[in-house]
């Protein structure tokens, strides 16, 4: 099977996604950096390239709740926004999960207000992390198309809604290398559209979005839970059959020289990238390092993640958003609390960095390492919550 080689943008190459998904209906209002995804779409909506009802709404939460309307009455439904977009959607997040509607956002990760700031961290989905919608975070342009149409089919095998992420400007507006499958491959891959009901069938009618009280909702929401463990299976089911058919196998995360290492970074996003570069620097010097990226988020992967870094001595969590808890951020967390039973208990420390867009460098990561080989030396940490490229 022949692909075809673009030059994209992460907007571009999720708007490709989308155009060749083909979906029923978007439903979607502008906000900055993720205005271009639906921009784009919006064209092939013009030139008759897609067959998709395109609803231009007058706010990111209309446009959700259209996306959900859309979805009970049986389409197969998409759209994107961003940062206060996705938060003003927040609302509607619980109830097209609660609802089991496999709707997907192609999000941008943009920084919260206040202050004002349009670039990249991961404050609006980390907000939004534990709404039901399950959580997929994008290196670059390349993972960003293809998370986009495994999200489709995933989504529609675990009736869950799900987000599919990539930094602001870092990504979004970056030109990289893509390759394009050929539209029939994408559609095949996807399948018939696999609804959970229809609004529209009158001939079994259903009641939808009731007052459910103490008598039910427990067991409701029960049922949402279980849905999220079993979409487990279901993301390893077709990042595999992904690979299979197109070449590149996706998993819950990737190890990144981490077989051997002592010294291990976590992180999401495009800063993976950077670190990768960094790995091999130091690799070549004798240090045995690696990285752990995370590409699922929610659901979040704790036994595989247990089992994959027992072996490692100190752990660093770069995390490009601060939970404002006072202790740590939200991955950090979550590893802490996942490893928490392991044997070996690997030394884990926490580095927030680049809130509101701000670079991080191959030498600050390099210091990290070093800081990480001084623990193990050592034998204690001197402190456990750091912020990375701040100035005091």
């Amino acid at each position: 099977m022949e692909k075809i080689i673009m030059a994209k943008t992460g907007n571009e190459s999720m708007a490709e996604a989308m155009r060749q998904i083909n979906p029923d209906v978007v439903a979607a209002y502008p906000i900055t950096p993720a205005t271009e995804v639906v921009q784009i779409f919006s064209s092939f909506v013009a030139d008759g390239l897609v067959d998709t009802e395109l609803v231009l709404a007058e706010s990111e939460h209309s446009a959700l709740s259209a996306c959900v309307g859309a979805a009970a009455a049986g389409g197969r439904v998409m759209t994107s926004t961003a940062s206060q977009g996705l938060a003003l959607m927040h609302e509607v997040l619980f109830i097209a999960a609660g609802l089991r509607l496999p709707i997907v956002i192609c999000e941008v990760n943009r920084s919260l207000s206040g202050p004002i700031n349009i670039h990249c961290d991961h404050s609006d989905t980390m907000a939004s992390r534990d709404s039901g919608w399950i959580q997929i975070y994008s290196e670059n342009s390349q993972e960003a198309y293809d998370n986009t149409i495994q999200a489709m089919k995933i989504a529609e095998k675990a009736f869950l809604p799900a987000i599919v992420s990539v930094d602001a400007f870092i990504i979004s507006h970056s030109m990289e290398r893509l390759e394009v499958l050929p539209d029939n491959e994408v559609q095949k891959f996807i399948g018939e559209h696999k609804k959970p009901y229809d609004l529209l069938d009158v001939d079994n009618p259903i009641t939808l979005g009731g007052l459910d009280l103490q008598d039910f909702f427990f067991e409701h929401k029960r049922g949402e839970i279980e849905a999220m463990k079993e979409a487990k299976p279901i993301i390893i089911e077709v990042g595999k059959e992904y690979g299979e058919k197109f070449g590149t196998t996706y998993g819950f995360f990737e190890e990144y020289m981490m077989e051997d290492a002592d010294f291990a970074i976590i992180a999401l996003g495009s800063t993976a990238g950077t670190t990768k570069v960094v790995v091999d620097s130091l690799r070549k010097k004798g240090m045995k390092v690696g990285l752990f990226k995370i590409r699922v988020f929610r659901p979040f992967p704790f036994e595989e993640i247990k089992k994959a870094l027992e072996h490692i001595k100190v752990i660093a969590v770069l995390d490009r958003v601060d939970g404002m808890s006072s202790f740590g951020s939200p991955v950090f967390h979550e590893i802490r609390s996942c490893l928490y039973e392991s044997e070996t208990k690997p030394v884990i420390t926490n580095y927030i960095y680049g809130l509101g867009g701000r670079d991080i460098f191959p030498k600050e990561i390099e210091g990290v390492y070093k800081e990480l080989e001084e623990i193990a030396e050592k034998g204690k940490v001197k402190n456990l919550i750091n912020y990375l490229g701040v100035r005091e």
